[in-house]
């Protein structure tokens, strides 16, 4: 972030506010500096709490019933189970000494409050910084007003916050810019027209690559008296407008050139941050043509309408959501909303087919990348698709999106989507089907196969009748899924022979086919025929290879790795586990990283290294927490998440164990999964 002017006095109000209450809640007008300062006042109060101080944004989130997800993916807990959300986060945060900070409350207001009042119960530790329009109204709430920053009075004298804001940022873009004499009187009535508000400030000064600064006051000036006639759709908007800074945005608003104001609007439609191409696809027309659209970004950004980010996967931008409330309200002055937001919608479903499409061979990374940088969007498209017009594009976008619900981490809230979707529309067809084995498979991932089941048998009935091959194919596939978790193997070995039967070689790569590939590996392990589950994993690893494939063959690597413990042979297995790790861990596939880790340690204590064995047991069981069941309660893992404990425990010693275990528990996943990978004394 930017330097923070001045705000020391409500540093320090806001830090001793968080000692004697467990909510504070900072209110204020949009773009009085609310994130700036819970953001600063948490840094400063990270090292009282012993579990950290975490960050929830929720200003792109437009679903109350997502704001328990959205708390949980911001923490280090993914829970896969069918558990409800606030339940899992109450025994997350039972017994942690932590800092969580809710940003932008104001538009999930009752969400947030309940959400809020039952983790509070629940952890008796737990403190909360939320910024919001308004207070929260939990019991025993610390709400602090944020007021606009000081500005000097008529002669110039008084506090200079504000004034030392305005310098700052335009010095920012206007090199060698610097307070004089001449020039201060000007800034301080600037300022004081502005009325101290910082993001009506930042406005201003991005203005002064432009103007000199008493051209800017008089412009102000009149803009003000035009006040009343230039505005009446901000006017009407809900929140209202603090005067100042509705004046410096209109103003903002007023200078730009009309294909810069129309280009505003349409991009409000996006939620979060957005890249060039999806400016370009959702924007453009015959009003702004799509060759012109990167350079009226970067003009909007120069005025400090968009935040420019490089990130690894190329540029993005973004904008402050007051900025984007008003493009919305002349979006919708314009009568373009609908239009904008179904054609957000279509971008992100064209998207969505392509990642699917594509994800089961060479770019999984860079899917995985870029679907994640997408999430709000997809959240924002989703939602639109399930209250928008009645069609079939909710279910096909949930279903499509399989690949960011499963490999990529986000089992439960695609469940919450494609369940949404299944009840919304009930039209028999394709689309309807994929969304039903889809739903099936994130519950099955999740450990419940029998609500799995459900849905399955539904996609396996309707197929049927529709002579939907596809479908009937990947509903046996979660029929042999939910076997294995069950421990029926007779069954999941007949339909694994069944699925691989209808395979042909020029296919390609299909999901149920692969996990008919895993499914034989496994039962042909755990009944002793070892050799026969290798031969299995060679023909999966074929079948990766040839299309370039990471994911699933990374899954062979685990599967690979509990064949070669059955056979005696540890550090084989070590090394199969490595691999897996590191794919796993790239592309956040929570439960891949779960079954590496307990390879690991199982292959660690069959040959005798009780202390690292424990440790990564702990490690191992911080993940499985968050994912409900250990190991999905499949038996044979279970199983040798036991031996693997009793032997560390020969090995080393009750005590020692403990120790080891806890000191593998408490360790932060990234750090105890880099020093997994790379041990003390590697590069």
């Amino acid at each position: 972030m930017s330097s923070l002017i001045g705000r020391h006095e409500e540093l320090a109000t806001i830090r001793r506010a968080c000692l004697r209450s467990r909510l504070v809640t900072l209110t204020g007008v949009g773009g009085v500096g609310k994130t700036r300062l819970a953001l600063r006042a948490a840094a400063a109060l990270q090292s009282r709490f012993q579990d950290g101080a975490w960050l929830v944004e929720l200003s792109a989130l437009d679903e109350d019933a997502l704001v328990p997800h959205t708390i949980a993916e911001a923490l280090p807990l993914a829970d896969r189970t069918t558990r409800p959300m606030t339940e899992v986060l109450a025994e997350y945060l039972a017994d942690r000494e932590l800092l969580l900070v809710l940003d932008t409350c104001e538009h999930l207001i009752e969400a947030c409050s309940r959400t809020v009042r039952a983790l509070l119960e629940a952890a008796p530790k737990l403190t909360v910084i939320a910024t919001s329009r308004r207070p929260l109204e939990v019991p025993d709430e610390r709400a602090l007003t944020i007021d606009p920053l000081p500005v000097p009075d008529a002669e110039g004298t008084g506090a200079q916050d504000a004034v030392l804001l305005l310098a700052d940022r335009t010095a920012a873009v206007v090199p060698g810019f610097a307070v004089t004499e001449h020039n201060r009187a000007a800034l301080a009535r600037l300022c004081r027209r502005l009325e101290g508000l910082p993001l009506a400030i930042e406005l201003a000064a991005a203005r002064l690559r432009e103007l000199p600064v008493e051209e800017l006051c008089e412009r102000l000036d009149d803009r003000f008296a035009l006040l009343g006639d230039t505005d009446s759709a901000v006017l009407d908007a809900d929140p209202p407008w603090h005067q100042a800074l509705r004046t410096a945005i209109g103003w903002s608003h007023e200078l730009c050139t009309p294909a810069e104001r129309l280009l505003w609007a349409r991009l409000s439609v996006f939620a979060g941050s957005f890249e060039d191409e999806a400016a370009v696809q959702v924007c453009a027309d015959a009003r702004l043509p799509e060759q012109d659209i990167p350079e009226l970004l970067a003009r909007l950004a120069a005025k400090s309408i968009l935040m420019w980010t490089p990130t690894g996967g190329g540029e993005r931008h973004r904008m402050l959501d007051t900025i984007r409330e008003y493009g919305a309200i002349w979006l919708r002055a314009l009568g373009e909303q609908d239009t904008a937001r179904r054609r957000h919608r279509d971008f992100f479903l064209r998207m969505a087919r392509r990642g699917s499409a594509a994800w089961l061979g060479p770019d999984q990374v860079s899917w995985n990348d870029r679907i994640i940088a997408e999430h709000d969007n997809l959240r924002t498209a989703l939602d639109f698709s399930l209250t928008g017009p009645a069609d079939h594009t909710g279910v096909e976008l949930a279903a499509a999106l399989w690949f960011f619900w499963y490999p990529c981490g986000f089992l439960k809230e695609g469940q919450h989507y494609l369940e949404r979707a299944l009840e919304r529309d009930t039209e028999p067809g394709p689309m309807r089907n994929r969304a039903l084995w889809v739903c099936s498979l994130t519950l099955i991932v999740q450990g419940d196969a029998t609500a799995g089941l459900v849905w399955a048998t539904q996609c396996a009935a309707t197929a049927e009748q529709l002579g939907d091959a596809a479908a009937a194919h990947a509903a046996r596939a979660m029929d042999m899924a939910a076997a294995t978790i069950r421990g029926d193997l007779t069954q999941a070995l007949a339909l694994a022979d069944e699925l691989l039967a209808e395979h042909r070689p020029d296919d390609g790569l299909s999901l149920p086919t692969l996990l008919a590939r895993l499914c034989r590996s496994h039962v042909h392990t755990a009944e002793g025929r070892v050799e026969d589950a290798i031969k299995a994993l060679q023909e999966l690893y074929a079948e990766c290879d040839r299309y370039g494939e990471h994911w699933m063959r990374a899954n062979a690597d685990l599967f690979r790795g509990q064949a070669e413990l059955a056979l005696g042979r540890p550090e084989a297995a070590q090394g199969y586990g490595r691999a897996a790790l590191e794919v796993k861990h790239r592309l956040h596939d929570i439960i891949g990283i779960a079954m590496a880790l307990d390879v690991l340690a199982c292959s660690a204590a069959a040959a005798g290294r009780g202390e690292p064995a424990a440790r990564l047991l702990g490690l191992a069981q911080q993940v499985w927490d968050t994912v409900g069941q250990a190991r999905l309660g499949i038996r044979e893992w279970v199983a040798a998440g036991q031996a693997c404990e009793l032997q560390a425990r020969e090995a080393i010693g009750d005590q020692a164990y403990q120790s080891a275990f806890h000191a593998g528990y408490d360790t932060g996943l990234d750090t105890g999964i880099l020093n997994t990978l790379r041990p003390a004394g590697h590069p």
